[in-house]
């Protein structure tokens, strides 16, 4: 399946190499492609790492195995499968993830608690194991690549590479943050919606980095949306390898964790807007801002109700300042709500006031705004001081378009 580039991509970045962190890339031909589709990175000793994975009740086994590694804290290893999410494959699946894990950890020396695997693509198929073994030798005689050609790896209906990276001061140490992602579709926020990695060389102890990594993904990957499909593969990994040679943050109170947090935070948001505007079929990039609400949770719940309508994506799709459509999905969120304190608007412009249309209401600017390709919506419930932010992209023919074709 040929697709376009999305007209909503940006640039791969400048992203600095993360001391700790080798990066590969290779051929395990998951899918019938001409392209590399297994990334490997190979982390230092005593890296630290974190995790945020899918709530699917129909988890992956590399998520299931996943969720239990990160609490161990440490990490030698990534390995990310494109192609193939090896989801609903029972034993057959897990015992393909083990075989990879075992592989990485002989040739490394570690524990194979300590090879992370993530897996995404067409659910339902058990990942080949003569395949992953093949796979696994030649990433591992690989030479080393750059973070876009890892990043290009990693992706399956992505239409253009994502990354992102960010520094910051702890104290008197430069320490560096670089990020790769991939998702264009299947992305509904129930933790995150795609597959994510940040790499960092700061020194953080494991508990306070999977409490920074979690805090961040509340306010980012957790608040993106473009079909409102939660994936089974869903995972966001942190891993900081400490070779910046900072004292190891431990809390909040220590100096420079705050910079580090900013810069973490950066980062994530950057990547998850990244998955947004590459949405299968999208078009338009959509940032919904929902303040007065009874509480911050609330206030992205009614975002998300917004985001996830069919009937306010097509119609701004389709350049149509359809507010009505709004009052809908903010009355069906289930979320705390009155009608005669509600106000919306449109880049900048607001359309209703206090439960009403306003009188000298002018759709000129609200139709030209439309017409770009970075649309805001705010929203104001008026019964509380919640508030948060969601991004979303518009429905168009292209979804369909790439989704009725993608097994072929």
């Amino acid at each position: 399946m040929d697709l376009e580039r999305s007209p909503l991509a940006r640039a791969f970045p400048e992203i600095p190499a993360i001391s700790g962190v080798e990066l590969r890339v290779a051929r395990a031909r998951y899918k019938e492609w001409d392209r590399a589709d297994l990334t490997f990175a190979k982390l230092a000793e005593g890296t630290s790492v974190a995790g945020v994975f899918t709530k699917s009740a129909c988890a992956s086994s590399e998520v299931e195995l996943g969720r239990e590694q990160v609490k161990l804290g440490s990490a030698r290893a990534l390995i990310v499968n494109a192609g193939n999410s090896n989801a609903f494959t029972g034993v057959r699946g897990r015992e393909a993830v083990e075989q990879i894990m075992a592989q990485v950890a002989d040739a490394l020396g570690c524990k194979p608690s300590e090879v992370l695997v993530s897996s995404t693509g067409v659910i339902g198929v058990p990942l080949p194991k003569d395949k992953a073994r093949a796979g696994i030798a030649a990433v591992l005689e690989a030479d080393t690549c750059s973070w876009e050609e890892a990043a290009s790896a990693i992706g399956t209906t992505d239409t253009f590479t994502k990354g992102s990276g960010a520094s910051a001061m702890l104290d008197e140490t430069r320490i560096e943050l670089a990020g790769i992602i991939k998702g264009s579709g299947m992305i509904a926020p129930d933790m995150a919606t795609m597959l994510g990695y940040i790499f960092t060389d700061a020194a953080v102890e494991p508990t306070f980095l999977q409490e920074m990594l979690s805090k961040a993904n509340d306010a980012t990957y957790s608040c993106i949306t473009v079909d409102g499909d939660t994936s089974t593969s869903d995972t966001v990994l942190a891993f900081a390898t400490g070779k910046a040679g900072n004292p190891p943050l431990a809390s909040w109170d220590d100096p420079g964790a705050d910079a580090f947090y900013a810069a973490l935070l950066q980062v994530c948001r950057d990547l998850a807007q990244l998955v947004v505007r590459d949405g299968e079929g999208a078009q338009k990039f959509i940032e919904i801002a929902v303040s007065g609400a009874d509480s911050d949770e609330s206030a992205r719940r009614v975002g998300l109700s917004i985001a996830n309508s069919p009937l306010v994506k097509t119609a701004i799709a389709g350049g149509d300042a359809n507010w009505g459509r709004v009052v809908m999905a903010v009355g069906k969120a289930g979320e705390p709500a009155d009608r005669d304190k509600l106000s919306i608007g449109f880049g900048g412009t607001w359309a209703a006031k206090d439960g009403q249309p306003l009188a000298d209401y002018d759709e000129a600017p609200v139709a030209k705004h439309l017409e770009g390709q970075d649309i805001r919506i705010d929203v104001d419930l008026g019964v509380g001081d919640g508030r948060a932010t969601v991004w979303t992209c518009d429905l168009t023919h292209g979804y369909i378009s790439i989704n009725a074709d993608y097994r072929s």
